[in-house]
C-alpha cells in the first residue's frame, strides 16, 4: 500500500500543496512591507526629494541628498576594508587547506556573522571614534566593513571550491605556479559567484543603522570628509521616523523607500549573477 504508485503520486501532490502553501505563507510578510512602505513613503518622493538638504528643525519640505551621498561613500569604504579581507581569508581557506587553523578560522567567521551589529558598533567606538576623538566617516566604513567580512569570506570559500579539481591540475601541470593557478584559472572561474556574495554583504550593510550610531553619527549638512561625521539613509530614517513632525515621519518612509529599494535592487541583481553563471 505505502510503496504502490497511486499511493505515491498522492503523497507527492500534497507535499508539493505544502510546499507552496509555505512559500505563499513567507511571501504575504514580505510583499505586506514592500506595500506598506511603497503606500507611505511614495508621497514624499519628488526631484527635490533626491536633490535637496534637510531643512531646519520645523520647516518642511528638504531632501535625502547628503544621506544619499553618505550612504555611497559609507558602502565605497566599507567594501575596500571588508572585500578584500573577505577574499583573501576565503582563498587562503579553499586553496591552501590549513587544517586545524582552517576550522579555528571558520569557527571564528560564524562568530563573527552572528555578533549583533550594534556590538561591532561599540567596538569601532572605542577603537576608533575615542581615538580620533569624535565621530567620522572613517570609523563608520570601518564598521560596516568588519559587517561584510564574514559573508565575503564564506561566499569565496564556497564558490571556490565549487571550481573543478581537474582546473586546477590542468594548469599546474603546464607549469603554472599555485599562485598563478589560483589568480589567473580558480578566481576567473569563481568570480560570479563571488560577486553574488560581494553584492548580498553590501545590500546587508546598506540598512545597518546601529553600527552608525556609534560611528559615523550623523549630519544635516553636506559633508564627505573622512574625519567628520557623515549622513546616511538608515540615520536619517530613524531620526525622522521618531520625530513629532508629520512632514519629518514622511520622509522617513519616504527614505525607507529608497532605501528597501537599494536592497531590492542589489539582491535581485546578485540572484541574476549566480543563476547566469549557472548556465
Amino acid at each position: 500500500m505505502l510503496h504502490s504508485y497511486p499511493f505515491r503520486k498522492l503523497l507527492n501532490r500534497a507535499v508539493t500543496v505544502l510546499m507552496l502553501l509555505a512559500v505563499v505563507l513567507a511571501l504575504i510578510p514580505l510583499f505586506s512591507i514592500l506595500w506598506h512602505t511603497f503606500e507611505r513613503g511614495w508621497p514624499a518622493i519628488s526631484p527635490t526629494f533626491f536633490t535637496h538638504l534637510p531643512k531646519p528643525v520645523g520647516e518642511t519640505g528638504g531632501g535625502i541628498a547628503n544621506a544619499l551621498a553618505g550612504t555611497g561613500l559609507l558602502i565605497l569604504l566599507a567594501s575596500s576594508i571588508g572585500v578584500p579581507f573577505g577574499l583573501l581569508v576565503g582563498i587562503y581557506l579553499a586553496e591552501f587547506n590549513p587544517g586545524g587553523l582552517g576550522t579555528v578560522v571558520r569557527f571564528l567567521n560564524d562568530v563573527l556573522t552572528g555578533i549583533p551589529s550594534i556590538v561591532t558598533g561599540m567596538f569601532v567606538y572605542s577603537l576608533l571614534v575615542l581615538t580620533m576623538g569624535g565621530f567620522s566617516a572613517l570609523a563608520g566604513g570601518v564598521a560596516l566593513g568588519l559587517i561584510m567580512i564574514p559573508t565575503v569570506t564564506r561566499s569565496t570559500e564556497e564558490m571556490l571550491k565549487m571550481v573543478p579539481t581537474s582546473l586546477r591540475e590542468a594548469s599546474l601541470a603546464l607549469g603554472a605556479t599555485k599562485t598563478q593557478t589560483i589568480l589567473r584559472v580558480v578566481l576567473p572561474a569563481a568570480i560570479p559567484g563571488i560577486l553574488t556574495g560581494i553584492m548580498l554583504a553590501v545590500a546587508r550593510v546598506a540598512g545597518e543603522t546601529a553600527p552608525l550610531l556609534f560611528t559615523a553619527f550623523g549630519n544635516r549638512f553636506w559633508s564627505l570628509r573622512l574625519d567628520q561625521p557623515i549622513a546616511a539613509l538608515p540615520l536619517q530614517i530613524f531620526t525622522y521616523a521618531i520625530s513629532p513632525y508629520r512632514d519629518w515621519q514622511t520622509q522617513a518612509w519616504g527614505a525607507a523607500l529608497v532605501l528597501v529599494t537599494l536592497v531590492l535592487v542589489l539582491n535581485i541583481v546578485a540572484r541574476l549573477v549566480f543563476h547566469r553563471d549557472g548556465r
